[in-house]
């Protein structure tokens, strides 16, 4: 939700922030994913024969005798990229949404796409407290509960959104002590307050109220909107302290001490209930937390103009990343640039469903607004579900109105050749720098990566305005074409997934 980073500071000051240091083996710069989610792990435990470990370890030499540098090395253990924005229904609204056969039919279609992992947002709860809840509990308990079941029936699971600074300045839950003065955004029917992270009264409020979250409604986890400004942005030093703030970390443009020690115990509580946590901080931003554990997943892109940039940005972070290209900021050359820029960096983006983003939540009497990018969002869905509902494909505020009709069964397709390349025991060899898998070097503006399991998968990303050709040293298979060749033709602005032949 931190668009206003871009607004206030510009893109270019957005993505200009360091890489986040990572948990890895000094000596060799080998990653691996110690998050322990629930997922396809059990697989490689239980189900591997010998025959599937023999493939998968042959396949391994293969990459660990050809590839002498790369950017980063990982094994990937616990990774759900199919990941969808859930839309539950309008809010503000005049009526709370409801949980019907509707979303049945949504869940199910949205299981035979591929989808893991259901992230709700904030149209969740009652955080103007219209229907006599709060930011801390659903519009619609009982909805939320058999939403949640309905998931759970189709192996899906569900991240809640929270965030652990942001809260109505109008809440009466509210204390302007946990606060600076100044530090608060108001954007659509948001007015919020950012709550220090170093504020013991806001901490325990906070904490409460994410253990009741956490245990109420039966979710797998936490969508955290980070609602922090960091402290390489220089408003911030002109903000007087909260009056209930203590100065417990160091705190410079490089590292955010609270904020990441705040994180870093939401996180564990998370794990301790086996949950998952998908962070936001801001744009194209990682937690400038150092060493420290805070995220499983991170998403990146909001308010993002350009996909070029923000790939170059993210791509070299703790995975796992995972991209939302911001419609209403960004601009594609064609449908599959999302794609283009993440399968290579062993990233996938997030597609939206749920309900059809209407808009009528900018327009509910009563209400106070601000006029701003997102209340146009909302008057574009608006008229366009009034003049033709069945020409509105938007299901969030980060889609395109009146949106595109193929995104969904195209996410769905690259997310069917992308599960197999990243399947639980996979060892993944990103941006290979100097390596014998090809047979010529690769063309300026192309990019490599490998990932090897029972199958090795080669990724070759073509971001240059022509086309080249690759010819790789051994014969592999067109995971789209099912052909097989030495030699690839590969389009400008384009990529092919290969699958090595046994």
């Amino acid at each position: 939700m931190d668009r206003r980073a871009f607004l206030t500071t510009g893109t270019q000051a957005a993505l200009a922030g360091g890489l986040l240091g990572g948990v890895a083996f000094p000596a060799a710069g080998v990653e691996v994913d110690s998050a322990i989610h629930g997922g396809p792990l059990h697989a490689l435990l239980r189900e591997y024969t010998a025959e599937d470990h023999r493939r998968r370890l042959a396949n391994i030499a293969v990459c660990t005798q050809s590839i002498r540098a790369c950017m980063r090395q990982h094994l990937i253990t616990e990774y759900m990229p199919g990941q969808c924005c859930y839309n539950l229904g309008e809010y503000p609204s005049t009526k709370p949404w409801v949980v019907d056969e509707y979303d049945e039919q949504e869940l199910d279609r949205l299981r035979d796409d591929g989808i893991q992992v259901l992230q709700v947002f904030d149209d969740w709860n009652d955080s103007l407290r219209l229907f006599g809840g709060d930011k801390y509990s659903a519009v619609n308990p009982e909805g939320y509960r058999r939403f949640i079941e309905m998931a759970h029936r189709r192996g899906m699971k569900v991240l809640t959104y929270t965030s652990p600074c942001f809260i109505q300045r109008t809440d009466p839950d509210f204390q302007q002590a946990w606060s600076r003065e100044g530090d608060f955004l108001v954007v659509g029917y948001w007015n919020m307050a950012r709550c220090s992270p170093a504020s013991p009264g806001w901490r325990a409020f906070l904490l409460q109220k994410y253990a009741q979250i956490m245990d109420e409604y039966g979710a797998d986890g936490l969508y955290v909107d980070g609602g922090y400004l960091a402290n390489r942005h220089a408003i911030k030093h002109t903000m007087p302290m909260a009056p209930d703030e203590i100065v417990a970390f160091e705190e410079t443009p490089e590292h955010d001490g609270a904020f990441a020690d705040l994180l870093a115990l939401i996180y564990a509580g998370v794990k301790q209930r086996g949950g998952i946590l998908k962070l936001h901080v801001n744009a194209a931003e990682a937690p400038m937390a150092g060493a420290l554990k805070t995220y499983d997943y991170l998403w990146v892109g909001e308010g993002v103009a350009s996909a070029d940039p923000l790939r170059e940005t993210v791509k070299n972070y703790v995975p796992y990343i995972v991209p939302c290209l911001d419609m209403g900021f960004t601009t594609l050359e064609t449908e599959d640039e999302p794609y283009l820029h993440a399968i290579p960096y062993m990233q996938f983006p997030v597609t939206a469903g749920g309900r059809i983003f209407t808009g009528e939540r900018g327009f509910v009497p009563g209400i106070k607004y601000n006029d701003d990018f997102w209340m146009q969002r909302c008057r574009d869905a608006w008229k366009q579900y009034q003049e033709d509902p069945s020409k509105l494909y938007t299901h969030s505020a980060w889609d395109a109105v009146p949106g595109n009709p193929n995104a969904r069964a195209l996410h769905g397709r690259w997310l069917k050749r992308y599960l197999p390349m990243v399947e639980a025991g996979t060892w993944a060899w990103l941006e290979v720098k100097d390596s014998t898998l090809f047979a010529t070097p690769l063309p300026e503006g192309v990019v490599a990566s490998a990932f090897a399991n029972r199958d090795l998968h080669l990724v070759v990303a073509n971001y240059g305005r022509e086309a080249v050709e690759v010819s790789t040293a051994a014969n592999y298979v067109d995971t789209r074409t099912e052909v097989a060749s030495t030699t690839w033709k590969v389009a400008a602005r384009s990529l092919v997934i290969l699958r090595r032949e046994a």
